[in-house]
């Protein structure tokens, strides 16, 4: 089992929203140090987390943040961005650009760090995905989101006899600025940080965060039309 007390983690996009609370719970669960990511380090404002510039895309950028932080034994990826490019109308670079930012982006982190946490003794990485893995309604976020969960599952096989755990953790909307613009129920993000953490604890496979998620994991087994009522014939 992965042990948060007295682990260095580094926390992608650890500045804001689920990032900022997973900078908190870490401390409070007794992480020794903090790692937290940003395009800006200045933006980040735990008093006791060490900022690090980090653009995940940017692979001169995550080689600088492996050289500065070489003690990491647990990984999250939760930096990620919500295009949602339209597969038929929208540029394809705007596609492109989600891909660079949701899966490449984390595929480079991942690869930067793996070798210093074999190299630490293993540990973790825990990857953020999305319900919208599971269901195609918001374009190219839902695809590289779905990508991301395929590579997580990938990763897994690979980085088990590696001694490094690997934990995907899905959620709907969460109530930070990426989601300000949605209706409907939203998970705070002190219960998406707790519910991560604990996946991380127990080495789950995978976390659902919140009741819509579990239903859509459920139905994934159904019928087209279950998942997608517009498909469904009278």
């Amino acid at each position: 089992m992965t042990s948060i007390e007295g682990s260095v983690v580094l926390v992608t996009g650890g500045s804001r929203g689920i990032g900022r609370a997973l900078v908190e719970a870490l401390y409070e669960r007794g992480a020794k140090k903090v790692y937290a990511t940003a395009r800006d380090p200045k933006t980040v404002t735990h008093p006791d987390a060490v900022p690090l510039a980090l653009e995940v895309s940017d692979p001169a950028s995550v080689a600088a943040a492996a050289e500065q932080a070489q003690d990491v034994t647990i990984l999250i990826n939760n930096a990620g961005a919500a295009v949602n490019a339209n597969f038929l109308d929208s540029p394809v670079e705007d596609i492109r650009r989600e891909f660079e930012t949701n899966f490449y982006g984390p595929l480079l982190v991942t690869r930067a760090f793996v070798p210093i946490i074999e190299r630490n003794g293993g540990g973790h990485i825990l990857n953020f995905h999305s319900v919208l893995s599971w269901v195609g309604l918001a374009g190219s976020y839902s695809a590289s989101k779905a990508a991301f969960w395929s590579q997580t599952n990938s990763l897994r096989l690979d980085l088990k006899p590696r001694g490094i755990e690997v934990t995907g953790l899905h959620v709907g909307y969460v109530d930070t600025d990426m989601a300000a613009h949605a209706d409907g129920p939203k998970s705070s993000p002190e219960s998406v940080a707790a519910q991560a953490l604990d996946g991380i604890e127990s080495d789950a496979f995978e976390v659902l965060a919140d009741d819509l998620t579990r239903q859509v994991k459920a139905g994934l087994s159904a019928e087209g039309g279950a998942l997608y009522p517009q498909l469904a014939t009278a």
